[in-house]
């Protein structure tokens, strides 16, 4: 077993409301992220990488992921934040997860650029169906989405966004956590 399932099936589990939300080093920051941890998910990504002009990733736990992809490519990669900078061009986006629902702000991305979408965790999928939507819409081509994790419904998920959602592991969240086989 590899350092994420195995950091996955001790990591704490908390109740918010009805939803069961595992707390762990690369979804949560918490308690820490120990190197080791973060080498292995970006050498997994890294071998799924294909070219691209830009990595972009959602604020905030997708940003240890994309910088270190980023140093072990030299790709450049963009960062969709929680605030409106009020730049020409920003691109306003509405996330809702299975907790809390967000603003989101787009910018420095244009027509025609070819990006990776790099997060640490999809349970809903509410942020990557809303970004993969305004990102459409700009004329910014996806070529490839990796997640670290994944706690959700991923075909569906994946129906909604149009095109596969690339994951290192998924699980199922009841008392503990489980590892699940993706068919």
């Amino acid at each position: 077993m590899n350092k994420l399932e195995k950091s996955l099936q001790q990591a704490p589990i908390i109740d918010r409301g009805t939803y069961r939300y595992v707390v762990h080093p690369i979804t949560d920051g918490i308690p820490a992220i120990e190197p080791a941890l973060l080498e292995e998910v970006t050498e997994r990504m890294q071998c799924e990488l294909p070219d691209c002009d830009r990595i972009v990733t959602t604020e905030a736990m997708g940003i240890p992921i994309a910088a270190a992809l980023s140093l072990r490519t030299g790709i450049p990669f963009t960062i969709i934040r929680k605030r409106s900078y009020g730049l020409p061009g920003e691109v306003f986006v509405e996330q809702v997860t299975g907790y809390s629902s967000s603003e989101l702000y787009i910018n420095g991305l244009k027509d025609g650029d070819e990006v990776v979408l790099v997060d640490d965790v999809v349970s809903t999928g509410g942020t990557l169906i809303a970004v993969m939507a305004a990102l459409r819409d700009m004329g910014v081509t996806v070529k490839k989405i990796l997640v670290a994790v994944s706690k959700g419904d991923l075909p569906a998920i994946e129906e909604q966004v149009g095109m596969p959602i690339n994951t290192l592991v998924d699980i199922a969240v009841n008392d503990g956590v489980e590892i699940r086989t993706r068919h």
